[in-house]
């Protein structure tokens, strides 16, 4: 089967972040062509000037839908296009020159219906965007499961970089109607209907996150609350992992607690770890400051999963 690739990019009032991701699309060493589908879910701030700026140089086409939200924006994008492929973008990531044909070779030695792809810091980005990303991917904060194949046994994709066959998609119904956790659930039916899915090492893009702590906080906050349901609606996916953050984070609160008391001597583990956790981070990054903030987005990252898992599992069940 030969590969058209779709890319769908959903945005919601960002018409800068499409600007570059567009501008990295231009530059793709990719013979083959690709169409490129921007979904404007209901924007106040439209990207439709920045898009036309690339008309001449991307297949590409421009759609305004009422807000929806993410996942409603990709299918929307996924029924009007060509290709028998579809690539699935959030609006901020860079693509590099290579991520095309990467995916295409990962698919032809390996064909799936689905496939993901890791995501990396740019050296353009800022110091907090660096280190949220360590502590998204790094294997000592979340095991690697966003991108280091030796650490998973099947890959669940992200929507950041998810690739879906069009018979897939047409199978599943794509995405669900699921605020935070969607990709996953999405993930969770392919596996349903025997569609497999893979981890494609090269492919992966750059991604810029969220700018500040606060908006870090609420974003991992969300994922935690995703969880449980997930593992309610799924139960055979749930696994004890999932409970770390919230573990970690209530020893961390028990354990100052008795250090206000004269019991401080099991804090040293958590110093330890944060210790660890920053040199890991400098080796990676080269970055004294960078492996400092590590060590506090990787806190903001446990408590705003941690307590977003929590809410979910006992507040909102009993609700």
């Amino acid at each position: 089967m030969k590969l058209l690739f779709s890319i769908i990019i959903p945005v919601y009032n960002r018409p800068q972040e499409i600007d570059e991701l567009l501008e990295s699309l231009t530059k793709q060493d990719f013979s083959d062509d690709f169409e490129v589908l921007i979904i404007e879910d209901g924007s106040i701030n439209s990207s439709e000037i920045i898009v036309e700026k690339y008309k001449n140089q991307l297949d590409l086409k421009y759609f305004f839908k009422n807000n929806s939200g993410a996942g409603a924006s990709r299918n929307f994008g996924m029924e009007k296009a060509t290709g028998n492929y579809f690539i699935i973008l959030d609006s901020d990531v860079i693509v590099p020159k290579n991520y095309l044909s990467a995916i295409k070779k990962g698919l032809e030695n390996n064909f799936t219906d689905a496939f993901g792809g890791p995501d990396a810091a740019h050296k353009s980005f800022t110091n907090l965007q660096k280190a949220i990303n360590y502590s998204m991917t790094a294997v000592l904060t979340t095991g690697g499961i966003r991108g280091k194949k030796k650490t998973v046994s099947k890959f669940q994709p992200r929507s950041f970089n998810f690739g879906i066959s069009k018979k897939a998609f047409t199978v599943t119904n794509g995405f669900s109607v699921l605020k935070y956790g969607e990709d996953i659930d999405l993930t969770f039916r392919l596996w349903e209907h025997k569609f497999e899915t893979q981890l494609i090492e090269q492919a992966f893009v750059y991604h810029k996150r969220r700018s500040s702590i606060s908006d870090f906080f609420k974003q991992t906050y969300n994922f935690g609350t995703a969880r449980p349901y997930l593992n309610k609606k799924y139960p055979k996916t749930a696994k004890i992992t999932y409970w770390f953050p919230s573990v970690f984070i209530l020893f961390l609160m028990i354990n100052l607690i008795w250090a206000y008391f004269g019991y401080g001597q099991f804090l040293y583990f958590y110093l330890v770890y944060f210790l660890i956790l920053f040199l890991d981070s400098f080796l990676q990054n080269r970055s004294i400051i960078v492996a400092f903030l590590s060590v506090f987005t990787t806190l903001t990252q446990f408590f705003g999963y941690g307590l977003g898992f929590l809410k979910s599992h006992f507040v909102n069940k009993n609700s």
